[in-house]
């Protein structure tokens, strides 16, 4: 038999509070990064603490039609919608990877009216990479 949990105070009914706590952030740094096969979209504070992301997966898109432009362009939509709501304004941008979401998730970005501070490339360069695996013989 299942026990009663009684509730006190001004608490009766409906959630204590959100479970997101919204501060305001006037300031924040927006990750893209951009693979051949998927775009994801970070949103965080200047201290690098997560306010939203989103990616072309979780917008809907399946398959081969996650690493197109569109996909990266709606996935730098939804990610940005929320930071907006909660009071951003200014945004630094870092883009990474090869993908074909790049120039089209910044795209995105511009028409949200965040004002810019820069657009930083961020992609990893190989200094003549790691070491090739031994040849086989046979």
């Amino acid at each position: 038999m299942a026990k009663t949990i009684s509730r006190v105070g001004s608490r009766k009914n409906g959630r204590i509070g959100s479970r997101k706590n919204t501060r305001r952030i006037p300031k924040g740094v927006i990750h893209v990064q951009a693979s051949f096969n998927n775009t994801i979209v970070t949103v965080t504070d200047v201290r690098g603490r997560v306010i939203s992301w989103s990616s072309a997966g979780t917008c809907g898109f399946r398959g081969t039609r996650r690493g197109t432009p569109f996909a990266a362009q709606s996935a730098a939509a939804n990610a940005i919608r929320t930071a907006v709501d909660q009071g951003m304004q200014r945004a630094e941008v870092m883009i990474k990877g090869p993908g074909l979401g790049r120039d089209a998730a910044l795209r995105a970005i511009r028409r949200s009216g965040i004002l810019l501070t820069f657009v930083r490339d961020v992609t990893r360069m190989p200094h003549n990479g790691c070491r090739p695996p031994k040849k086989r013989r046979v």
